[in-house]
């Protein structure tokens, strides 16, 4: 079925139909029947139906929502689209009268209005498997407050940590993912039903009205934009991918840690793989995996972004493209979400100690509090450690001599800064490696995580 050919003296061809038939946004149907009740019933409300018409549609949608959401509705391959399925099946259940259903509405204002519906439900979705996401690592942070690793600048050892730490930085990032999810609900929560094809109804149709049903903020400004604008999908991708990038992150970091070289983790024999030629792998493919379809999450914003470019204004049928991208992208952060919420929850840390070298800033830091320049003291600790390695010796090999000799204002008890477990319980400044600080970010990412419940 469509919802256009009047002025056509014959059917679509099968070439046309294949090409231009859209299976994708199928998964729109629940929302699409839901606003096509309010719609409805906004005709009822402004008389442009009878309250018998009202009913009866609205009854005869029902009927079809109900299909829906057993999972018994039938789509036919004479459908069009979703729009042109529903309104078929309701003109099955209750005659010629659901043909007024499209009333002072086009597919483009009704599509608008969908994704909107669905973008929001789906936001809602993935902001509380991010929560999970960052309520597990702040478990997993908790139980390694006390547990020493480096940091890394340029992949190099930095400065003494914790895990706990570590962890705390990736639930910060998932923390501002469910941020971003937040606010792009305000401007989803727009209903654009009533802009009609692009310049409105000559019915007294009410926007305001379906906007009130559904329970949105408000209804469109400009119904040329409300049609014709694309822009909160490709945010929603956006947030999708900023979300993949921070996931792929943590999987690059999880791989490295998995490794033989790092040896700072071993994931259980359910969550990884083997290899088909090499007996002792044990693969963590699911970081892997997480890495690697970020790369389709920027894809999938890219081509967002691109279908938008040179559009003129209103609805154009490039836009029938969104829905693979958005859906797909979507898809994949929340499949993401699950399956690292699940490697990280059920992973067994075991770092080696850091490098002695990690301490390095901690001497310098000494010399600080007794007056010496930075810069003084950066340069004399780099003479240290410069002797050091020309002696094939660590940081933790030094004596006192050899800090007699870098700087004349250290002393024997400085030896004991060389400790990298001290060194992270001297590092009390806020947002810190201490753990103290840690459990400090533990308990406010708990904070955050209950206020949103």
């Amino acid at each position: 079925m469509t919802l256009w050919g009047g002025r056509f003296s014959e059917g679509p061809d099968d070439v046309l139909w294949n090409y231009t038939a859209s299976r994708t946004d199928r998964r729109l149907l629940e929302v699409d029947i839901e606003g096509s009740i309010a719609h409805v019933q906004m005709l009822g409300s402004t008389g442009i139906l009878t309250p018998t018409e009202t009913e009866t549609i609205a009854d005869g949608l029902r009927a079809v929502l109900t299909e829906a959401q057993a999972g018994a509705f039938e789509f036919s391959d004479s459908d069009e689209d979703v729009h042109s399925a529903v309104e078929r099946r309701l003109v099955e259940l209750v005659g010629e009268v659901g043909g007024k259903l499209h009333t002072g509405r086009s597919r483009n204002d009704q599509v608008a209005l969908d994704l909107r519906m669905y973008l929001l439900r789906a936001g809602d979705a993935r902001v509380a498997e991010l929560s999970s996401f960052v309520s597990m690592l702040a478990d997993r942070a908790g139980r390694h407050a006390e547990t020493v690793v480096p940091s890394y600048t340029h992949l190099q050892q930095a400065q003494a940590v914790s895990l706990g730490h570590h962890l705390l930085a990736y639930a910060w990032m998932a923390m501002r993912d469910i941020q971003r999810f937040a606010d792009l609900r305000r401007r989803l929560n727009v209903s654009p039903l009533g802009a009609s094809a692009s310049g409105g109804s000559s019915l007294p149709v009410d926007p305001r009205v379906v906007a009130r049903s559904l329970g949105m903020d408000g209804s469109f400004e400009n119904s040329m934009d409300a049609v014709a604008s694309r822009d909160l999908v490709a945010e929603y991708a956006w947030v999708c991918a900023q979300a993949m990038v921070h996931a792929s992150r943590l999987a690059e970091e999880l791989i490295l840690w998995a490794s033989q070289e790092f040896g700072w983790v071993s994931f259980s024999d359910g969550l990884t793989t083997g290899s088909s030629a090499l007996p002792q792998k044990k693969n963590p493919d699911i970081a892997e995996l997480a890495r690697g379809r970020a790369a389709g999450t920027i894809g999938d914003l890219t081509a967002l972004l691109a279908l938008q470019k040179g559009l003129p204004l209103t609805y154009n049928r490039d836009l029938q493209e969104d829905k693979d991208h958005v859906f797909r992208a979507d898809d994949t952060l929340s499949r993401t979400l699950e399956a690292l919420t699940a490697l990280v929850g059920s992973a067994d840390f075991h770092p080696p100690a850091p490098s002695p070298w990690v301490t390095a800033l901690d001497l310098a830091e000494v010399l600080v509090e007794r007056g010496v320049p930075f810069r003084a003291a950066h340069e004399a600790v780099g003479r240290l450690v410069a002797a050091l390695a020309a002696g094939g010796r660590a940081l933790d090999e030094a004596t006192v001599d050899d800090l007699a000799a870098a700087h004349g204002s250290f002393d024997a008890a400085d030896l004991a800064r060389i400790d990298p477990v001290d060194s992270i319980h001297r590092r009390a400044t806020p947002g810190g490696g201490h753990p103290d600080e840690v459990h400090r970010q533990v308990e406010a990412l708990r904070d955050r995580l209950a206020s949103r419940e």
